[in-house]
């Protein structure tokens, strides 16, 4: 069963005679465990995309299928849970909030979800832990380099351990050696077994991943798959409490 399956997905902006149309008949599946990474100019829709994919935007036609659910049937606080349940968010800018720790800002996904004070401190230490942070708990967003920020950003999309991690040119920021560091997270967390979908300019970045969906005008123009990953690696968020 596909984790992601969608058909004809359309996207239109504005009204009266010229609507702009960022996405047009878009059909695609995506598997539980699959690494792809989604390509094209600027302006070919690969946000709007990656932001319908995310439940983060309402297609104007077409059908969003998660596990065989239909997300066009759900309400927004169904899709509010839906989000905070499956996804995991990781954008250029970081997106974290100035006023929080980094231990704050990790928890907040399970914050969202009403878990226990105790079990989302536990588990944002925990995941700060695994992306090399666990002397950075205690620190602000501006306290941070932004790798470091970056690792935050990381540790809170998987603190939920999601189905899905949607990345945004999640290195766009960052010089390369530290592009690198946070390629090797998604990397390892797709080994363990979370999917992960990629906007990215950067081709180098895009031969990394399993898959590259093009994207022109719209349009899905090439979807290539590369050779399967050989072997297995360990999973590396199976200590989480």
């Amino acid at each position: 069963m596909p984790l992601i399956r969608l058909d004809r997905i359309g996207k239109c902006y504005g009204g009266g005679d010229a609507p702009v149309k960022a996405l047009c008949d878009i059909s695609l599946e995506i598997a539980p465990g699959d690494a792809v990474a989604i390509m094209g100019p600027s302006g070919s829709g690969k946000s709007t995309l990656l932001g319908i994919l995310g439940c983060l935007d309402i297609p104007t036609s077409g059908s969003y299928l998660l596990l065989e659910e239909d997300v066009g049937n759900m309400s927004q606080s169904e899709l509010a849970e839906l989000r905070c349940r499956r996804f995991g968010f990781v954008f250029q800018s970081f997106n974290l909030l100035p006023r929080l720790t980094a231990l704050e800002n990790v928890e907040l996904p399970l914050v969202y979800a009403r878990q226990r004070p105790a079990f989302r401190r536990a588990r944002a230490a925990a995941a700060l832990r695994r992306v090399g942070l666990s002397d950075r708990m205690s620190h602000y967003p501006s306290q941070l380099s932004g790798g470091q920020q970056q690792r935050v950003a990381i540790a809170r999309a998987l603190v939920n351990e999601p189905d899905l991690i949607l990345a945004d040119e999640p290195t766009g920021a960052l010089d390369t050696m530290t592009g690198r560091e946070i390629l090797s997270l998604l990397d390892e967390a797709n080994a363990a077994g979370t999917t992960v979908v990629i906007v990215t300019h950067d081709r180098d970045i895009a031969e990394t991943m399993r898959r590259t969906i093009t994207l022109t005008d719209g349009r899905i123009t090439s979807d290539l798959r590369a050779e399967p990953r050989a072997g297995g690696k360990p999973p590396k968020w199976a200590g989480f409490p």
